[in-house]
């Protein structure tokens, strides 16, 4: 990691305060997508933090236009690099997802799609971790594949044969648990 600070963003290339908005908007889900992938939520902060560093002293030029895009790959390689470092790469593990909160009026309701999200996240851990990836990406981050192949940096191809195999398979297993 380089030790040269960095100029302020904020005062040189963000007069709007686009800096705070995307930090305010992006942390929390870029911590989360860490934590996922490095299975411990200390060091996805520190991931995290790390890629907003190297962001600020980005040229604003350079990211423009694909600020949360390029968060993301900077985020996901450090995080590789973390797991390269420790010379093994771990699971996803089960029950790290946040449960969205449901407006349903009633109670029955609520539990039953509490269940089925509950189901699908585990049916998601099976699946093996380049296919659970490029499914969060898609479904909880609202990625286009275009973007998860340059997160990732797989092809677009590969990307959609991913999630559409990934998608099958969930589908298959969903299918054959419920009666």
């Amino acid at each position: 990691m380089s030790t040269d600070h960095p100029t302020s963003r904020a005062q040189t290339h963000d007069p709007t305060g686009s800096l705070e908005r995307i930090f305010a908007e992006h942390s929390a889900p870029l911590s989360r997508y860490a934590a996922r992938l490095l299975h411990d939520p200390d060091r996805a902060r520190d991931v995290v933090q790390d890629a907003f560093v190297r962001f600020m002293a980005q040229p604003a030029s350079e990211v423009a236009g694909h600020e949360v895009e390029w968060l993301y790959t900077v985020c996901r390689n450090r995080a590789l690099d973390v797991l390269r470092k420790e010379n093994r790469m771990r699971r996803f593990e089960e029950g790290e997802l946040e449960r969205a909160s449901t407006t349903e009026p009633r109670p029955g309701r609520a539990l039953e799609a509490t269940e089925t999200q509950a189901s699908v996240l585990q049916f998601i851990d099976r699946l093996p971790p380049n296919q659970q990836e490029v499914v969060r990406l898609k479904f909880q981050n609202g990625f286009s594949y275009k973007q998860i192949a340059r997160i990732t940096e797989l092809s677009v191809t590969n990307v959609g044969f991913l999630i559409h195999t990934a998608v099958t398979r969930l589908r298959h297993e969903f299918a054959a648990e419920r009666p």
